[in-house]
């Protein structure tokens, strides 16, 4: 252990397919290390996932966590335990949810490592009023109670499952933020707007709109815009779409209709632009 030394390092908790980055001045720690860490939802058991990386420098320890020490058996004893009272609790909580007719379903529940609080996640449609429920579970448990109201994309995130493209959802692999996602990306890449096909499992519009939409803006920059004309051969057409994955341009007049290599478009453009106030 060095006094003078600081590392951070990756560690991984078990309920989520992401690592996050702690502070520790143990530089005996290695990757499958077992560890108790200091996180906003209080203490809990993670496990090394990426060696030291000494930090050199002056350090602000509001960025990283600490990572408090190796977890002792008693530690993993103690974890596997709050996994079956967690799951009684649920069963329970899903009761006392009935009996106050609250319109809300709860998704999990889940103890810190050193319980002293309790956190149930739910999902609802509107805003739900939870402080009398919050009291009576505070009173059968005896521990802090956090009522966390999750969106349809959280659920996701936290249910898991597959997506459109067979692979597992990209939410419940590395996304942890969902925003920007509108129908305006799938106008950008010029998508047929078929809602039911641009969901995902949370039934939101699919979180992969933003991975290329920010490519595709860029790229058509060198294409023609939509209802453009052009005259070929004394024959007036103008661009009906693009496609910027084959390169190609779409041309059409009511008598013909072409498909265009851009590079051939713009080679047979020149000059040959109308511009709309000349037709005017």
């Amino acid at each position: 252990m060095s006094e003078n030394k600081r590392y951070s390092v990756a560690v991984h908790f078990e309920k989520s397919d992401r690592s996050y980055y702690f502070v520790s001045e143990d530089e005996s720690l290695k990757i499958g290390d077992q560890v108790i860490c200091e996180t906003i939802r209080g203490i809990e058991l993670g496990r090394i996932a990426s060696k030291l990386n000494e930090i050199e420098g002056d350090f602000d320890e509001s960025e990283l966590r600490p990572i408090l020490r190796k977890a002792i058996e008693l530690d993993l004893e103690r974890y596997e335990q709050n996994i079956v009272d967690a799951e009684e609790a649920y069963q329970i909580a899903i009761k006392e949810v009935k009996k106050l007719n609250l319109p809300m379903k709860l998704t999990m529940a889940e103890y810190t490592l050193d319980r002293n609080k309790l956190q149930f996640d739910f999902a609802a449609e509107e805003r739900v009023d939870f402080r009398e429920l919050a009291k009576r579970l505070a009173s059968i448990f005896h521990t802090r109670i956090e009522l966390r109201q999750i969106g349809p994309r959280d659920r996701a995130k936290a249910t898991g499952g597959l997506g459109v493209c067979g692979l597992k959802l990209c939410c419940s692999l590395f996304l942890n933020e969902f925003d920007g996602i509108s129908i305006n990306r799938a106008k950008n890449q010029m998508l047929a707007l078929n809602i039911p096909k641009l969901s995902g499992a949370c039934g939101k519009l699919i979180c992969c709109l933003k991975y290329e939409d920010e490519q595709y803006s860029e790229l058509k920059k060198y294409y023609p815009r939509l209802g453009e004309k052009i005259k070929i051969e004394d024959n007036e057409y103008h661009v009906s779409s693009i496609n910027v994955l084959s390169r190609t341009v779409k041309i059409e007049n009511p008598e013909d209709v072409k498909i265009l290599d851009l590079d051939e478009y713009n080679q047979l453009s020149k000059g040959k632009k109308i511009d709309d106030e000349t037709l005017a």
